[in-house]
């Protein structure tokens, strides 16, 4: 039995030896013993740093749904799903009406009577199928090579041609319609819209507040920009229901209008951790123990294209450094301002409480109202020690005090 807990308990990079171990610090020891078992544990995330959604779906039965938009169906299919899609279109399409072509030539007899100059066929130059797909081609494409032409003597290839001519508009209208809606999708704008890599929590203006940092590689803005953030972790409510990923939104500026960005230069997106805060009560102990995940959104529209674009990117526990605060990327040069984004992601430790928010807001407020206290008391004090010295040399000299009638009482 020993050697199975071994098995289970072994540690990566560490050495199993024989010696007992040291009980002289049995909290330290479960303290790595957590951080080691909290590596081995790697939590799934609900969205990856580079943006895209873990979730899959299953069991769609209903899968005409799609088809009743199939426009947004096409557009979201993947590059080589609708190229194919996008050749196949055309293609059918050319060899329906060429079967069609064919079909009307051979009924009419054009194919016995090639040799025939008297004979007047339903188009020119048609001698078999090839020649009557390559006809469809050129009537679809409206390229008209005049070689082979339509005469007006056949009235069912006027209304064939008439069809043909409609239905390839509707075909060119749709199928690159999609092509361009897709082309144009602002996808890759969020490849240059970034997010720090660790998300921290430190003081700013004697309060604990969730930082992270958003930046902008491009020189052409993201106008409108708006940010948003939503905390992902698993709830049990009061009636024992369990809520699998539970959002809760994030307070990063929507009261006080911060969360609308002017992204020139990369910013810290701040979210101060007050009573309305889901991490209110949370300690830098229970943080390392806590397990949830952070999804931080940003939103504006392409100035080029005017198209809406959405950047993701998320933090887990071990992505939030309690303690720290980043490093400046702006600098003031020869008249212009300079980002460095060599230290994007760099941040540097601080003093901060390892207490939470509300037992550091409780300290402070009990602080404050001992010193308010304190100084009246004092002040009091000094007060009736100068009223009993005056009181004390008015009975020395005197040797009587005076009434409040005027009177002198002789004290005994």
């Amino acid at each position: 039995m020993a050697k199975d807990n071994n098995a289970f308990t072994f540690i990566p990079g560490s050495t199993i030896t024989n010696t007992k171990p040291s009980f002289s610090h049995p909290s330290k020891l479960a303290e790595k013993l957590e951080k080691a078992d909290r590596k081995l544990r790697r939590r799934q995330r609900y969205v990856e740093k580079d943006g895209r959604c873990n979730v899959q779906h299953g069991n769609v039965r209903e899968t005409y749904r799609y088809l009743t938009d199939i426009f947004t169906t096409l557009v979201d299919l993947k590059w080589r799903v609708s190229l194919l899609v996008f050749i196949l279109a055309y293609a059918i399409t050319w060899l329906f009406f060429g079967v069609i072509w064919w079909f009307i030539a051979y009924c009419r007899g054009d194919l016995e009577h090639l040799e025939d100059t008297e004979w007047t066929p339903c188009i020119k130059n048609l001698n078999g199928f090839v020649s009557a797909f390559l006809f469809s081609i050129e009537t679809e494409t409206t390229i008209g090579y005049g070689h082979r032409v339509i005469t007006d003597k056949c009235p069912e290839g006027i209304i064939l041609l008439l069809l043909q001519a409609i239905l390839g508009s509707m075909v060119n209208a749709f199928m690159v319609g999609c092509m361009f809606v897709k082309i144009s999708q602002p996808n890759k704008r969020a490849e240059t819209l970034v997010f720090s890599s660790h998300a921290v929590i430190s003081l700013r203006d004697d309060k604990l507040c969730l930082m992270f940092r958003v930046g902008d590689l491009r020189q052409s803005h993201i106008v409108e920009a708006s940010i948003r953030a939503k905390l992902i972790k698993s709830k049990q409510t009061q009636e024992g229901e369990f809520i699998p990923l539970n959002q809760t939104d994030i307070n990063v500026g929507f009261e006080t209008g911060d969360d609308r960005l002017f992204l020139v230069s990369p910013l810290i997106i701040c979210h101060e951790i007050n009573e309305h805060s889901p991490f209110w009560e949370v300690s830098k102990r229970q943080l390392e123990k806590d397990e949830f995940e952070i999804v931080v959104i940003l939103e504006g529209m392409v100035e080029a294209t005017g198209m809406t674009c959405q950047a993701r990117s998320s933090y887990l526990v071990d992505e939030v450094l309690w303690g720290h605060r980043f490093m400046s990327v702006l600098s003031l040069e020869d008249g212009f301002y300079e980002v460095d984004y060599n230290t994007f992601h760099q941040t540097f430790e601080v003093s901060t409480p390892s207490c939470s928010a509300r037992e550091l807001a409780e300290n402070t407020a009990r602080m404050d109202a001992h010193l308010y206290w304190s100084i009246p008391s004092q002040l009091d004090e000094k007060v009736e020690e100068g009223t009993e010295k005056d009181c004390g040399m008015n009975k020395q000299r005197n040797g009587s005090v005076s009434n409040p009638e005027g009177e002198q009482v002789l004290v005994e």
